[in-house]
């Protein structure tokens, strides 16, 4: 059974805590053979002297004989321990490792690795359905792993360079709800006795195109309605950072996350109404997270919605919403005209469409989107516009036909 600290958390391997409440980890020096001990009133910060500890004796222990006999696995630790990314991309990356990769080509040894067992790997997930953005993923962690190795002089060359390709699946695109499919949607959530409470949240999901962990993670302290803007500087995520799973604060994964969006009359409207609800609900947050609290949507227990929970209602909405819609068009003898499934990031893509079919202005898209990257903007844009100059040109052909 594993051992707990005073507030149930997990201790891993060589920690413990103190009668005085300090942490306490102990290990042996690879190096000496020495037992040696570290203390902190910090779990937290311990288990950053830890890996510190760790990657030093890693680093006094890469002996010639220690490098001949490393596997793609431990490559992967080292790269990883001294990669600076957030800690919730870590275990993201950790997680797809261990999923794919670990226990199959994770366990050659890196100076026994050819560039054709990388790719006969590729084509073994192509195979096995994955898509290519998924191998591109994995890709992005191999790669630079093997070229560390290469600066380090372990290997001559990179065996993974070149070998992305285009294997997988192509992804699937998500197809944005049309302007009249976004208008039933909404009215048939806000006729219903049901799914009425979702309303707000989804007006400011269409209206914002905030992504899930935003929206989650709005604070009453986060909306200025005075000023009609919001401010986007944190986001919700719920999962395991060895402390179990978990909602945590965490900041956006680029500069371009933080920013302030001004609010539509919809959106304006939506927060009103969200703040009756709470009220008349009983549904304030009762929480803190990260040092946060004042969350604007909650269960019944005052806790901020799950990004599952939130596409299960979702889910639920087009269900209710098919199921109607299927008993009229049977009334009215013609075909129905059935939702198509949504989740909350077809939302926000929804909504990015709607700005580009307002003409809104590229770099306004992108910074409202939070996009890093403005190829990514511009793919919503270009394909408008696209549609739009068809349709115009069609319309030409219309004019000048003869009948």
């Amino acid at each position: 059974m594993a051992r707990k600290d005073n507030k149930g958390r997990n201790l891993r391997s060589g920690e413990s805590q103190r009668p005085d409440g300090r942490y306490m980890y102990r290990y042996k020096d690879e190096l000496t053979g020495k037992r040696e001990t570290i203390y902190n009133m910090d779990l937290t910060r311990l288990r950053e002297q830890e890996k510190k500890i760790n990657r030093q004796q890693e680093d006094r222990l890469m002996t010639d004989a220690a490098t001949r006999k490393m596997t793609l696995n431990q490559l992967f630790e080292r790269y990883m321990a001294a990669k600076k990314i957030k800690e919730t991309t870590r275990r993201n990356y950790v997680n797809m490792w261990n999923n794919r990769v670990r226990n199959e080509l994770g366990n050659f040894k890196i100076i026994q690795i050819k560039t054709s067992q990388i790719l006969l790997f590729y084509a073994k997930l192509s195979d096995e359905g994955l898509s290519h953005n998924t191998i591109k993923y994995l890709h992005t962690m191999i790669s630079p792993a093997f070229e560390m190795a290469v600066t380090d002089g372990i290997i001559p060359r990179n065996p993974a360079k070149g070998c992305l390709g285009d294997y997988g699946a192509a992804p699937k695109e998500r197809e944005a709800l049309t302007p009249d499919q976004q208008k039933k949607l909404l009215a048939f959530v806000e006729e219903s006795n049901v799914y009425n409470v979702h309303l707000p949240m989804m007006q400011i999901m269409f209206g914002c195109c905030l992504r899930v962990g935003e929206v989650i993670g709005l604070t009453w302290s986060d909306v200025d309605m005075k000023a009609r803007e919001i401010r986007i500087t944190n986001q919700l995520v719920y999962n395991d950072l060895g402390d179990g799973y978990q909602f945590h604060d965490a900041t956006p994964k680029t500069d371009a996350g933080v920013r302030k969006i001004p609010m539509t009359q919809m959106v304006y409207k939506a927060f009103l109404k969200q703040k009756e609800l709470n009220f008349m609900l009983g549904r304030n947050s009762n929480i803190e997270i990260g040092g946060r609290c004042g969350f604007i949507f909650n269960t019944k227990h005052g806790r901020p919605m799950m990004p599952a929970g939130v596409n299960s209602y979702l889910n639920n909405i087009v269900k209710a919403y098919n199921k109607k819609e299927t008993k009229l068009a049977e009334k009215e003898h013609r075909e129905p005209e059935l939702m198509p499934h949504i989740s909350a990031h077809i939302l926000r893509h929804s909504g990015c469409t709607r700005l580009g079919e307002n003409h809104v202005d590229p770099k306004v898209m992108q910074y409202v989107m939070g996009h890093s990257d403005m190829s990514v903007t511009m793919n919503v844009y270009n394909h408008i516009s696209e549609m739009g100059r068809v349709e115009s040109e069609i319309a030409k052909m219309d004019a000048t036909e003869v009948v």
